[in-house]
C-alpha cells in the first residue's frame, strides 16, 4: 500500500477508500467490466486484489482469457506504465448463469473471507434471449450475488448494475426503487422447473407490458436487491445506453456494435440503409468512462456509511436526460457526414441512412434497399465461386432493427439529480480522476471520436488508408446511381407493361376535360 493512500481519510478520498481492499467483480470480460477493472487499477493503485468471476471457453482457460483480455488497447496505459498492477487480478472460475454462480467451495470461502466490495456487472443484454436464460443470467445471478455478499465478513458496499430501461412501463423514471408486480422468487422457480415449450407460450403474457426478456428480468433483479434492503449496503446503478468512452483510457473505446455507434457503422459500411424510428426521439446515451467513474464514486459514497447508520439502498439513474439532448436522427445524419472524412474500408454500398416513420415505407424500402441489393451481390458472389453472405447479414440487420423498434419509437424521462449530486460529493482532490461533468462537451467531436474508435477497435482498420477508402466510396457512389436508375427504369417498365401509364394519362385527360367543360 502506498504511503499517500494509507495515510488519507477514506471518507475524503476515493483512492484511500479502495486502498487495501479486495474486490469481487462479475461480468469482468464484458464491455463495462473491462473498463471498470482498468479504471480501478489506474486510479486506485493501492487496491489489494480484484477477484474476477470468469468461465472457461472453448480451448481457453480462465487464465488464458484474462491474458488475452489484457492485450487489448484498453489496457495500454497500464501495460506501459504500471504492468505490475495486473498481478492484482485473480480470475476465479464460475458462471453467473449457474446456480450459486458456479463457484467452487474453496474459492467461495476465500471470497467470503477477504472481499469487502462487490461489483455485480454481469448480465445478458440480448433482447431475444429465451426467458429461462434471461432469468438465470439477470435475476437468479443477482440473488446468488446477494447471498454471497451476505456471508462476506468485511462487506462495505455492493454495486448492482441495473438499467434505466428496466422501467419501460413508466415514462418518467425517478431515482428510487419501485414495487415489483411479479414475484422474483416464483419467476426463478418457474424458470428452473417449467419445460421450454410451456415457457415459450407463457412468456408474452408473463412479461406483460415489458418489450423483451432483458428489461423484464432486469426489473426482477431490482426486486431481488430490494428484498435485501437493510441487510446489505447496496447501490442500484441504472445506466442508459452505454457507448464509446469520452476520454479514458483512450477516446472512442468500444467493443460492441450496440447503440447509436452501431447504427453509424452500419450506415457507413452501406449495410444499414433504412431505419424505422421517430426522427425526434431523443438518444439517451452515456459514455462508458463516465458511467464507470460514477459507479466507483457511488460505491465509495455507499461504503463510507455503515448499514446501521444508513440502511437505505442508494439508487442512481446514469443518463443524459438533463445534460445533453440529441435525437437519433441527428446522430444518424452526423455519422454519415463523418464518413466523408473518416470513411470505413470496403463499404458494401454508398454510406447513407434513410429514416422512416411509416411501417409500410420501412418494409418497402427494406425490400428495395436491403434485400434486393443483397440478392444481387450474393448472386454475383456465387457466380464468382465465393460464399454468399449479404442476405444472411441483412436478415440479422432486420432482426436487430425490429428488436430495437420499441426503443426507437418511444421516449422516457430519466431523473438523475442524485447522479449529478455525486459531483458535489466527490472530494476536490479526486475531481480530476473521478469527476464526470460533461454538460459542456462538444457532442460532434465526441461522436467523431466514436467513429474513429469503431474503425480502430471494432473493425481493426488502418487510419493511414483513408484515401483508399474514399476512392472506394467514390466508386460506390456510381454503383448507387446506376442501381437507382435501374430501379426507376424497372418501375417505368412495370407501369407500361401493365398499361398503367396509358390509363393514368387517359384519366388525367378526362379530368381536364371535365374541369374545362
Amino acid at each position: 500500500m502506498s504511503v499517500s493512500s494509507s495515510r488519507m481519510d477514506p471518507t475524503t478520498s476515493i483512492p484511500a477508500f479502495y486502498a487495501g481492499r479486495s474486490i469481487f467483480v462479475t461480468g469482468a470480460t464484458g464491455f463495462m467490466g473491462k473498463v471498470l477493472i482498468e479504471k480501478l487499477l489506474w486510479s486506485c493503485p493501492d487496491i489489494q486484489e480484484i477477484f474476477l468471476l470468469m468461465r472457461p471457453k472453448k480451448n481457453m482457460s480462465i487464465d488464458d482469457r484474462l491474458r488475452k483480455m489484457l492485450t487489448l488497447p484498453l489496457f495500454d496505459r497500464l501495460r506501459e506504465n504500471r504492468p505490475e498492477a495486473f498481478d492484482k487480478l485473480i480470475p476465479v472460475q464460475g458462471d453467473v448463469s449457474a446456480e450459486g454462480l458456479g463457484l467452487p467451495a474453496v474459492e467461495r470461502r476465500v471470497i467470503i473471507e477477504r472481499v469487502s466490495i462487490v461489483f455485480h456487472v454481469a448480465a445478458s443484454v440480448r433482447f431475444d434471449d429465451p426467458i429461462r436464460d434471461a432469468i438465470f443470467m439477470n435475476t437468479r445471478s443477482t440473488r446468488d450475488v446477494c447471498i454471497l455478499a451476505a456471508n462476506m465478513k468485511k462487506l462495505v458496499a455492493l454495486m448492482h448494475v441495473s438499467s434505466t430501461y428496466s422501467h419501460t412501463d413508466k415514462y418518467v423514471v425517478e431515482e428510487k426503487l419501485y414495487p415489483c408486480d411479479v414475484d422474483w422468487k416464483k419467476a426463478i422457480k418457474i424458470a428452473e422447473t417449467v419445460d421450454d415449450h410451456t415457457l415459450r407460450i407463457l412468456t408474452p403474457k408473463y412479461m406483460g407490458s415489458f418489450p423483451n426478456t432483458y428489461t423484464f428480468t432486469k426489473r426482477l433483479a431490482e426486486g431481488v436487491v430490494a428484498d435485501f434492503a437493510g441487510i446489505l449496503p447496496i447501490v442500484v446503478f441504472r445506466p442508459s445506453i452505454v457507448i464509446s468512452s469520452m476520454e479514458e483510457p483512450v477516446p472512442g473505446w468500444l467493443d460492441n456494435f450496440n447503440g447509436p455507434v452501431g447504427m453509424m457503422v452500419g450506415g457507413g459500411k452501406g449495410v444499414l440503409k433504412v431505419v424505422f424510428l421517430e426522427s425526434q426521439t431523443t438518444a439517451d446515451f452515456i459514455p462508458v468512462d463516465i458511467a464507470i467513474k460514477a459507479m466507483i464514486s457511488a460505491t465509495w459514497k455507499r461504503g463510507i456509511n455503515t448499514i446501521t447508520k444508513d440502511p437505505n439502498i442508494y439508487v442512481y439513474n446514469c443518463s443524459s436526460s438533463d445534460i445533453k439532448s440529441i435525437s437519433m436522427a441527428e446522430i444518424a445524419e452526423m455519422g454519415i457526414r463523418f464518413m466523408e472524412t473518416i470513411p470505413l474500408d470496403n463499404s458494401l454500398w454508398l454510406p447513407s441512412i434513410n429514416i422512416v416513420r411509416s411501417k409500410l415505407a420501412y418494409y418497402l424500402l427494406t425490400l428495395l434497399l436491403h434485400l434486393l441489393p443483397a440478392v444481387i451481390i450474393d448472386t454475383a458472389l456465387k457466380l464468382a465461386g465465393k460464399k454468399p453472405m449479404l442476405v444472411r447479414l441483412q436478415r440479422k440487420v432486420y432482426t436487430a432493427n425490429s428488436a430495437l423498434e420499441y426503443f426507437l419509437t418511444n421516449e422516457w424521462k430519466f431523473k438523475n439529480e442524485k447522479l449529478l449530486d455525486l459531483l458535489t460529493d466527490t472530494p476536490p482532490a479526486d475531481l480530476e480522476s473521478f469527476g464526470f461533468e460533461y454538460a459542456t462537451f462538444d457532442i460532434h467531436k465526441y461522436f467523431q471520436n466514436c467513429v474513429v474508435g469503431a474503425k480502430k477497435y471494432l473493425l481493426h482498420e488502418d487510419m493511414s488508408k483513408l484515401q483508399e477508402a474514399k476512392v472506394h466510396n467514390d466508386r460506390m457512389y456510381w454503383v448507387d446511381v446506376v442501381f437507382k436508375a435501374w430501379l426507376v427504369a424497372m418501375f417505368v417498365w412495370f407501369l407500361m407493361h401493365f398499361g398503367l401509364v396509358n390509363l393514368a394519362i387517359r384519366s388525367y385527360r378526362s379530368t381536364v376535360e371535365i374541369f374545362d367543360a
